[in-house]
């Protein structure tokens, strides 16, 4: 095969609790992850020599700095690949959002690199490799409905999340998650959510089992920093979202509605009032 393509999914958290900070720096956490229908687009061609990357978009870097560029150097390592990789990443996942573009990339860059030169890698081997790119990396190569521990790389995969439709909103503005975790008084926290009760839900189809336990405590640091993220939560509830949260160390918002069509109008209405810069209306995958 000398070229593949391959979609790169974005994610949400349906809830994310942090339990402590570790001695390393790290935190354990404690979430559910959901991939929705929001994609980046990975073109991979083999090359004579070396890595090269190019993509449409002007905020990312095209070097090592980029994630996509370490999965192909960790993969031509661990695979002892002689050849050359040409990759070309089309951005659609909004950046530094809390949706793990970055991660999903990277991910989607090692199941193309493995399809691109026949390699049948076993997921759970990627996934193993995935973790020192990143703790998202691992759950972006699964996919699907997960529940997350350890810093993010424990997986347990879940049944399919209930149909709903999801309305996902991000302001003109970009977060750090290195900051917000920095920021994060873990041991201070005063309320943590039922991710067990959230499990629960989704073994059993409950929709509204996971609406009621929606709680993010990476907030306390987010939304006092940017109050725009705790506006357009509430004006998604006030336009008809069952429930609203913010995605990750944010600063997206996704909002679950029962409808279509109340979910667009709901993004018309948020693009007009000028709250969010990228807007999409999606669903689980």
């Amino acid at each position: 095969m000398e070229k593949y393509h391959i979609k790169a999914y974005a994610k949400i958290n349906l809830g994310l609790d942090v339990v402590k900070r570790l001695p390393n720096g790290y935190h354990q956490v404690k979430m559910i992850l959901q991939t929705v229908d929001i994609f980046d687009s990975l073109t991979l061609e083999r090359t004579d020599s070396g890595i090269t990357l190019t993509t449409d978009s002007h905020e990312l870097p095209a070097g090592r700095d980029n994630l996509v560029y370490r999965a192909a150097e960790l993969m031509r390592e661990k695979y002892h690949i002689t050849e050359g990789i040409h990759i070309h990443l089309e951005k659609r996942i909004p950046v530094a959002a809390g949706m793990a573009g970055g991660s999903t990339d990277a991910a989607a860059a090692m199941k193309g690199i493995s399809r691109l030169f026949g390699l049948d890698a076993p997921l759970p081997r990627l996934m193993k490799y995935g973790v020192d790119i990143g703790a998202d990396v691992p759950y972006c190569i699964m996919g699907g409905t997960a529940l997350a521990e350890g810093i993010g790389d424990v997986l347990t995969a879940l049944p399919p999340a209930p149909d709903c439709v999801i309305l996902v909103a991000k302001p003109d503005i970009s977060v750090s998650t290195k900051y917000v975790y920095e920021h994060l008084d873990a041991a201070g926290l005063t309320s943590h959510p039922d991710i067990d009760g959230m499990r629960t839900a989704i073994e059993t189809g409950s929709l509204q089992g996971i609406l009621d336990r929606m709680e993010n405590v990476l907030e306390t640091v987010t939304i006092p920093a940017h109050p725009v993220i705790d506006t357009i939560k509430r004006r998604m509830r006030e336009l008809g979202a069952v429930n609203s949260l913010m995605s990750g160390s944010g600063p997206t918002v996704f909002g679950i509605f029962l409808e279509k069509q109340t979910a667009e109008l709901a993004g018309r209405r948020l693009a007009e009032e000028a709250l969010a810069k990228q807007i999409f209306v999606t669903t689980p995958v």
